[in-house]
Order: structure tokens, then C-alpha cells, then sequence
């Protein structure tokens, strides 16, 4: 939970480094909630109102943590707009994300991992 509001702690931080651990936690809370809400907007009966409202809340976010990791694995942040192409640009992302760090101090910052 600690990684989850870290990122909501530093939403507007689209400069800097975040490790892997961050972003895929951010991603497993993420996911549970919007289940979570989904739930429950169906047996409220309210027509996809909540999990609309939380995807609006975490966009910002979900940038924000999504830069930082590309910047991690020395990337620029640009790189995010290859999930756009369908399918296949949406495997490249995930590959990239589940890269290993640059191991020393990159351009977008020292290496996060040296001071966790």
C-alpha cells in the first residue's frame, strides 16, 4: 500500500526515476480497486459512474509513475506513445517496464535502488 500512495504522494513528478517494484505495485492496487469499484457500481446499479470517477483520479498518476519508469530504464518518456499502436506497441511497453534499471546514475537522475 506504501507504493501505491507514494505515487499519489509525487503525482505531478514526471522528472526522476521510479523502480520497478513502484510502478508494478501502483499497477496491482490499481487493478484491485478499479475491480473493487466495478463491483460495486454494478450491484449499486449506477451505470459505470465509480470506476469512471477513480480512472479520471489516477490518470495524472499513472502518467506520472509511467515516465519516471521509462526514465529508470533510460528511456525517454516519449516512449509511452508506442502503446498506441495496436497489440504489439502495447508488448513493447510492458518489456520495457519490466526491465532492470540502469544500474548508475542516468540523465533523469540517480538510480532509486541506492537509496531504497
Amino acid at each position: 500500500m506504501g507504493w501505491y500512495l507514494k505515487v499519489f504522494k509525487d503525482y505531478v513528478g514526471f522528472s526522476g526515476r521510479a523502480r520497478r517494484k513502484e510502478y508494478w505495485m501502483f499497477l496491482l492496487f490499481n487493478a484491485i480497486a478499479s475491480t473493487i469499484l466495478v463491483i460495486l457500481d454494478t450491484i449499486i446499479g449506477l451505470n459505470s459512474v465509480l470506476p469512471l470517477l477513480y480512472s479520471l483520479a489516477v490518470l495524472l498518476p499513472s502518467l506520472a509513475v509511467s515516465f519516471r519508469r521509462l526514465h529508470d530504464t533510460g528511456r525517454s518518456a516519449w516512449w509511452v506513445l508506442i502503446s498506441l499502436i495496436p497489440f504489439v506497441g502495447s508488448i513493447i511497453l510492458i518489456v520495457f517496464n519490466c526491465q532492470d534499471s540502469e544500474p548508475n546514475t542516468n540523465k533523469y537522475g540517480p538510480n532509486p535502488k541506492q537509496f531504497a
